[in-house]
């Protein structure tokens, strides 16, 4: 089973993070129950100093290279992964999509519609070069400005209800979608470091969403173990 992260800022996270990343393949390390791989055309992390994705500056320096493959960029959203995500799949054939993506659009590019929009072409994208995939999409988290910005606030809002739609409307038996849940008492205050992107609690959560998916859809892995 080849597994791919997909997805933005929070996704990538910057040097020093440990990334919620690193905390699913601890996960799929403790209950998978078989041989997996993670796969990806990238490795690092945010490097804010050069302000350019060229860290390999993890956390946990034992986080082998491996494990850290990903397709996940800072500002990139799902505009900028629908036009790479057939030929990074072709590339890297993974079975499993792990997909974190829409803040960055909703905050900066695209209006909920567009984003939308953006997500129907990377499913079709995706499965152009393997028909078989399956995808599991996290909802967007509002970050600290939805707060006090009530029209981003609201876009959030409606992205989520029209991802929701997009996941019933695309999944199929032979390339089923999953959406997991947004992660229950998400606290901006202790759950990221600066009101968007996750603390090592927030990264717990969101690994969690997606593990849980896998497991109770496809039996694959455990429940999460919450952390410590």
């Amino acid at each position: 089973m080849r597994f791919m992260f997909v997805g933005d800022s929070m996704t990538i996270g910057r040097a020093g993070d440990y990334t919620w990343r690193y905390r699913m393949w601890q996960h799929l390390n403790a209950s998978f129950g078989g041989p997996y791989r993670i796969v990806g055309p990238r490795t690092e992390v945010y490097d804010t100093f050069a302000d350019a994705p060229v860290s390999h500056d993890y956390g946990d320096p034992a986080f082998p290279e491996r494990a850290r493959h990903h397709l996940a960029g800072w500002g990139e959203g799902w505009q900028h992964m629908a036009p790479v995500i057939r030929e990074t799949v072709r590339a890297h054939k993974p079975d499993v999509l792990l997909i974190s993506l829409g803040l960055i659009d909703l905050g900066f590019y695209t209006d909920a519609e567009q984003t939308a929009a953006n997500v129907r072409r990377f499913v079709a994208e995706a499965r152009a070069a393997r028909p078989g995939i399956r995808m599991v999409l996290l909802p967007v988290i509002p970050n600290v400005r939805a707060t006090s910005d009530a029209p981003f606030a609201e876009q959030c809002a409606l992205f989520n209800e029209l991802l929701a739609k997009a996941v019933a409307d695309l999944t199929t038996d032979a390339s089923p979608l999953l959406l997991a849940a947004r992660p229950q008492g998400y606290d901006l205050h202790t759950d990221t470091y600066d009101g968007t992107h996750p603390s090592a609690s927030g990264e717990h959560r969101i690994a969690g969403e997606f593990a849980d998916a896998l497991h109770q859809a496809w039996d694959l892995g455990a429940p999460y173990e919450p952390a410590p």
